[in-house]
């Protein structure tokens, strides 16, 4: 193991490490079916996607916040249809070619997305019993398109939420990202992150980010102390002036 630095790299609260000299590692998160955890948050929306190909209706669309597995979801689904991912141009053009690949439009409320082309592919999607499964993060009421034309097409889909509902799906959470990342983590470590964070799947991502980058430059593996000092730090990123950093380097010895 590498030896520890005798000062701290700039890291800023928000995960950013300008001064950090050890090694960016890539890791490729895993989105097969068995790395998909369910829970109560995410049950119905899973099962509609293993139900495929025996769906009642073409249109679904799963929608919850960022990182609660709507990619995952659709990765799943690609999968398992043979689904092809449409980009913001190209959905004038699959509405025209028609038939009924399955297509995917991820982040519908916030991709760019050619709006005419949204609207004539969720109308042929409709005639043609074409599967399709959409994801946002907001309610269809809110995305951003100037007529309500692609919102009246989009409510005819079968929706689905996804979201983290409770300690055991989190923790769930954390052990798959530092998995997708080959770090070994002490189950206490984890229970102590879930008992004080901000509860949500994108602050679990970038905790678990922060505190891979802290555990790096130090040279040692991610202890209770870097959990802690990974937490005060992000409280400091969303101003509690107020939160008091809670050190146990006992686990350090």
């Amino acid at each position: 193991m590498p030896a520890r630095s005798d000062t701290d790299p700039e890291i800023d609260p928000a995960g950013d490490a300008p001064g950090q000299l050890a090694f960016e590692l890539g890791h490729t998160p895993a989105h097969g079916e068995a790395d998909f955890m369910v829970g109560e948050g995410n049950a119905l929306a899973h099962g509609r996607i293993m139900a495929f190909p025996n769906w009642p209706d073409p249109l679904t669309l799963v929608s919850g916040p960022a990182k609660a597995g709507k990619s995952h979801l659709a990765r799943i689904f690609a999968d398992r249809s043979g689904a092809v991912f449409a980009g913001p141009d190209d959905l004038e053009r699959l509405a025209r070619d028609g038939g009924r690949q399955p297509v995917v439009i991820e982040d519908v409320d916030r991709g760019g997305y050619d709006e005419a082309g949204l609207f004539h592919l969720l109308n042929q999607s409709m005639r043609d019993h074409r599967p399709v499964l959409m994801t946002a993060r907001e309610d269809v009421a809110n995305w951003p398109f100037s007529t309500d034309d692609v919102r009246s097409r989009a409510r005819r889909a079968t929706a689905f939420g996804v979201a983290m509902t409770d300690d055991i799906q989190l923790s769930q959470m954390f052990v798959k990202l530092f998995g997708d990342r080959q770090v070994a983590v002490d189950p206490r470590i984890i229970g102590y992150l879930v008992a004080r964070m901000e509860r949500s799947t994108e602050e679990a991502v970038i905790l678990v980010d922060l505190m891979d980058r802290l555990a790096l430059a130090k040279g040692t593996a991610i202890t209770r102390s870097i959990a802690a000092d990974a937490l005060h730090r992000r409280s400091l990123a969303s101003g509690d002036a107020q939160h008091e950093q809670d050190w146990d380097t006992q686990d350090d010895e």
